[in-house]
């Protein structure tokens, strides 16, 4: 059906050009699943999400770092699963019904990171994220992509790269072997 000479086409779909008018283009769109650790709010990438689970047993390897809280078998697969408090190096949580693991693909690799909540999937305009100060919160900054500043919210944008790169524990041939 043809629209009216008086209707404009993009009249059908005002949500979407409401959120392209906020955002400027719908390619600066980020679309992020936003958590908790240690009272502050992070976020990551969702297309680097695989899965969200809830806690559940943890294989413990032997001489593995401190931050590698163990193994999971994820049908049939094993995933090494670090405690990102442990990877900040803050002191360990503890575990409650709101604590996830987060299973994220990372360069090629698969794994796991607990952390104390989930909130929300959320989609923000790149407009609003900046680039980290160096002392933004109580993790390296190196390993932070950016701020975003929503509302009355301040989410850090994790860099998951520079957080699980190729030194990090879970990449150990021992936890692989495991």
């Amino acid at each position: 059906m043809e629209p009216s000479a008086g209707t404009p086409q993009s009249a059908t779909r005002p949500s979407e050009r409401d959120a392209e008018s906020r955002a400027g283009t719908g390619a600066d769109q980020l679309q992020l699943v936003t958590f908790d650790v240690a009272d502050e709010e992070f976020a990551v990438d969702i297309l680097a999400v695989r899965e969200i689970n809830r806690m559940m047993t943890l294989t413990r390897v032997p001489q593995s770092p401190p931050e590698v809280e163990g193994v999971i078998n994820l049908r049939g697969k094993i995933i090494p699963v670090l405690d990102l408090r442990r990877r900040f190096g803050m002191p360990a949580g503890e575990r409650t019904e709101r604590s996830r693991i987060i299973v994220v693909e990372v360069n090629g690799r698969v794994l796991g990171f607990i952390v104390d909540g989930v909130h929300e999937v959320l989609r923000i305009s790149g407009d609003i994220v900046e680039p980290a100060p160096a002392m933004v919160c109580s993790i390296d900054s190196e390993f932070i992509e950016g701020v975003g500043k929503l509302n009355d919210r301040l989410i850090i944008l994790l860099n998951l790269g520079k957080l699980f790169g190729a030194d990090t524990p879970g990449a150990d041939s021992r936890l692989a072997a495991a």
